[in-house]
């Protein structure tokens, strides 16, 4: 079959490497019917040293169950699933308290040798806990937005969580990214009364304007600090998304928190450790966040996915063949697309 692979950074690939097989009774095979680019993959993109070996890429997916192990009773053989991208056997503790990226069984798609998830297919380990079953067809004009609860609806609508978002709230979501724009349908989704994106591409900012944010903030540093208060009647915002992982965007966070708010940290961190200590001290900003307990959020989001309420599949502006994914990563670094959908086959 053929996969992605990145060697290094700016050297991505699509090569054939062996097809997946069952290797566990609890494994299941998934044939992807539609993967994307995320932009946390574009971190090792920039960053990555020279691997011969090359590392396996994607963890977003939606795909078709083409085989299961003899211990698989929730997913079948021809089922439409999306494929959250941390594995979780359903079982443990942690997922039943509907933290499945803490499993006691946790891996993420494409490490620990596990294909990546831009590819023809995969293994999926654990199958029951990690998969969730649909109720539509591998043709379904919804399938942009149910692909994104499989990571970045469920990411921005875990910040939005763990910064307390709530209806009449003022609210400011840190990036423009497609974390940043779910997170603005997120917030809006709960009934906040204002959202301040703040970003600097007239395109993302425009789209998060129609997805529901109310103002939007292009300013950087003590600059766009200073117009969130003005925008907040001085005092800051009761919930701040942080969907970028920088130590300025985080920064940023913390000082256009208002005194008792709170701060959903859900971009990957690239920096040693949390900015902002004695501002969140001295304001009582509460700072949280994580890896998205993704699956845990699809029973609550899928239903206003399948009746048109919100529309998360507007993050995609672009869409390639699985050839097509080299170009796909230097569009989404270049910033000349948001979020790239890939269409394996």
């Amino acid at each position: 079959m053929r996969a992605t692979i990145m060697y290094g950074a700016g050297d991505v690939r699509v090569e054939n490497v062996p097809d997946p097989t069952l290797v566990e009774p609890t494994d299941a095979i998934l044939r992807v019917v539609r993967a994307c680019i995320c932009g946390s993959d574009l971190w090792p993109y920039n960053d990555m040293p020279k691997n011969e070996r090359g590392q396996s890429m994607g963890h977003e997916a939606i795909g078709v169950v083409e085989a299961v192990g003899r211990d698989v009773r929730a997913v079948k053989r021809g089922q439409v699933v999306v494929m959250p991208f941390a594995i979780s056997d359903g079982t443990c503790e942690f997922c039943r308290e509907k933290l499945p990226t803490a499993c006691v069984h946790v891996g993420f798609v494409g490490n620990r040798g596990l294909n990546g998830a831009q590819a023809q297919a995969l293994r999926i380990p654990f199958a029951d806990g990690t998969l969730y079953p649909l109720d539509v067809t591998e043709n379904d004009a919804r399938m942009p937005s149910l692909l994104t609860l499989s990571d970045v609806m469920g990411t921005g609508h875990h910040a939005a969580v763990v910064a307390r978002v709530a209806p009449g709230k003022r609210v400011a979501v840190v990036g423009d990214g497609a974390v940043g724009l779910c997170g603005v349908i997120a917030a809006k989704r709960i009934g906040a009364e204002q959202i301040i994106i703040l970003g600097h591409r007239p395109d993302r900012l425009a789209l998060a304007r129609e997805l529901g944010a109310t103002d939007a903030v292009t300013e950087r540093g003590p600059e766009a600090v200073e117009r969130v208060r003005q925008l907040t009647g001085g005092h800051g915002a009761h919930s701040v998304l942080e969907c970028v992982g920088t130590g300025d965007a985080t920064s940023t966070a913390v000082e256009i928190a208002r005194p008792g708010g709170a701060v959903g940290r859900v971009g990957v961190p690239h920096y040693e450790a949390t900015p902002g200590a004695l501002p969140t001290f001295y304001k009582n900003v509460t700072v949280g966040g994580g890896p998205a307990p993704v699956r845990a959020y699809i029973d609550e989001l899928l239903p206003d996915v399948l009746e048109g309420r919100i529309n998360p599949g507007r993050v995609f502006d672009r869409t390639v063949s699985l050839d097509g994914v080299p170009d796909g990563y230097r569009a989404m670094n270049a910033r000349e697309a948001i979020k790239v959908m890939v269409t394996p086959e």
